[in-house]
């Protein structure tokens, strides 16, 4: 390798390197909602599985609405996988957990205003049990959500320099990926979507680079990625399955395609895995929590487990609605549609332009279908969520085709600005996400928390920084990677 392509090669590894550090820092700065009734009920499960020995969230059913009931006994509703997850890492968080250490950790917050601020009045304060929940809430997500989320993002920038974008194109692709949409929010949450999305872009990202003789652990861990992320999310089933075909094709043309049995191994045997916990909990291999939902037993038997077909207020509301519209929040997301266009006369790529298109209006056409397509309390339309990295790709194609004008830089530099209003200003306000009761929730929710100074639990927050001075330290922190950053590629470049 020549001294300028060592160059070329650690300056790229020390771009990965930065973009993953400022996604992972901007994710994990703010905490996890507390007394979020979608991620109590996977912390439910974990906490039930390793204190209790038992998958039953009996003795904790009260903190979460999002509870299956089969006969006197509850369980979490939710697709087990990040619970699952959840369970080894938490055995070993508890080891530390069971020391003496919480008395310390409340007396600190009890003294600090800053963060009291932030509780309800009417609550019931700090109670050590709740923060012990708390503590295993930003460990669990830190190492199921945030981390991979980060590493996401860095995945989407490799893949889109293979498409000979220069390095502003690419790195404006991935954090507008990361930071300038829903995942912003979500990737700092106990949910699923998150996760789905990680494992459906890493196991595409394993087939997308295959070379030669694809091996069977690499093949192996397609399958596993592929099967796991259905267990996270179950509507990630959609996409996987456009993955496996896409898998068939790619092995297909290296001709191997009897390989694919790796693949079909490994996520047979997550598939089955779901089955034997689905048969002892509910009573049937292909009964899912959501057929025992207590509390939403009229939504889940409408239709097929709420789905009918697509209806126009869904597709308005998560696409261009105040409410839940994806393209009103991320407007910069728009620019796939002239990306399809640009991407198919290319000739390029045309197994991944497929996969792509079909990945996305297969998840967007489910979800449009579904009665509750608004996902509760959320920011956007958090149920889309595994589809966006794959939106991504074509965006790739329009900023190729006309990021050397500086009109189209003047728009993105609009688009971004307006997502990071939305985006960020919904995300970081109040102590909880906005009720799906509130029909534009930026002017109705964000904007009145930002004006009386509520924002989100975070880590200036334990600095003792009130209201929106808390997020000062992560202006500074990601102006501090940026700028090194900046002078070591210079370095780099000079030498």
């Amino acid at each position: 390798m020549s001294r300028a392509n060592k160059r070329c090669h650690s300056g790229q590894r020390l771009t990965e390197i930065v973009l993953f550090l400022v996604l992972a820092v901007s994710y994990a700065y703010t905490f996890p909602r507390w007394a979020d009734p979608n991620q109590n009920s996977r912390l439910d499960m974990v906490f039930a599985i390793v204190e209790d020995g038992t998958l039953r969230i009996d003795k904790y059913v009260a903190n979460t609405v999002d509870y299956a009931r089969v006969g006197e006994h509850y369980y979490s509703d939710k697709a087990p996988g990040v619970a699952f997850l959840g369970v080894p890492l938490y055995a070993g968080l508890k080891l530390v957990l069971d020391q003496p250490i919480i008395e310390g950790i409340m007396s600190r917050l009890e003294e600090n205003t800053a963060f009291k601020a932030t509780l309800r009045p009417e609550g019931t304060g700090l109670l050590e049990h709740k923060v012990r929940f708390a503590l295993a809430q930003i460990f669990l997500t830190l190492a199921i959500s945030i981390l991979p989320s980060a590493l996401l993002g860095v995945l989407i920038y490799r893949v889109v320099a293979r498409l000979k974008l220069n390095q502003w194109s690419r790195l404006s692709i991935a954090l507008g990926y990361g930071l300038l949409t829903p995942v912003f929010a979500y990737a700092g949450a106990f949910y699923g979507h998150q996760l789905s999305a990680v494992l459906l872009f890493a196991a595409f990202h394993l087939v997308f680079i295959l070379q030669g003789q694809p091996s069977a652990a690499r093949l192996a861990l397609v399958g596993l990625f592929l099967g796991y992320s259905v267990v996270s999310e179950y509507p990630a089933f959609l996409i996987a399955a456009v993955l496996g075909v896409y898998t068939l094709a790619k092995l297909y043309q290296m001709g191997c395609w009897r390989r694919l049995v790796w693949v079909v191994l490994t996520a047979g045997m997550v598939g089955a895995g779901l089955m034997a916990y689905n048969a002892y909990v509910f009573g049937s291999p292909l009964d899912l929590g959501y057929s025992h939902s207590e509390l939403w037993q009229s939504q889940h038997q409408a239709g097929f487990i709420s789905l009918t077909r697509p209806h126009w207020q869904a597709i308005w509301g998560i696409t261009f609605s105040p409410y839940r519209g994806l393209f009103l929040y991320s407007p910069f997301l728009l620019l796939a549609i002239p990306g399809f266009w640009l991407w198919w006369r290319t000739r390029e790529m045309r197994s991944e332009f497929w996969l792509a298109l079909t990945s996305v209006l297969a998840l967007f056409l489910f979800i449009s279908s579904s009665i509750m397509w608004w996902g509760g309390f959320a920011v956007g339309p958090r149920y889309l969520l595994p589809m966006l990295p794959f939106l991504a790709l074509p965006i790739a194609f329009t900023f190729r085709r006309w990021d050397h004008l500086t009109g189209f830089k003047l728009l993105i530099a609009a688009l971004f600005l307006w997502s990071l209003v939305v985006v960020w200003g919904l995300t970081l306000a109040g102590q909880a996400f906005p009720s799906d009761a509130i029909l534009n929730p930026w002017l109705d929710y964000a904007l009145p928390n930002w004006l009386a100074g509520d924002i989100a639990r975070n880590l200036g927050t334990l600095l003792g920084l009130p209201g929106f001075w808390s997020l000062a330290p992560l202006l500074g922190i990601i102006g501090m990677i940026g700028l090194g950053w900046y002078a070591k590629v210079g370095r780099l470049h000079a030498s």
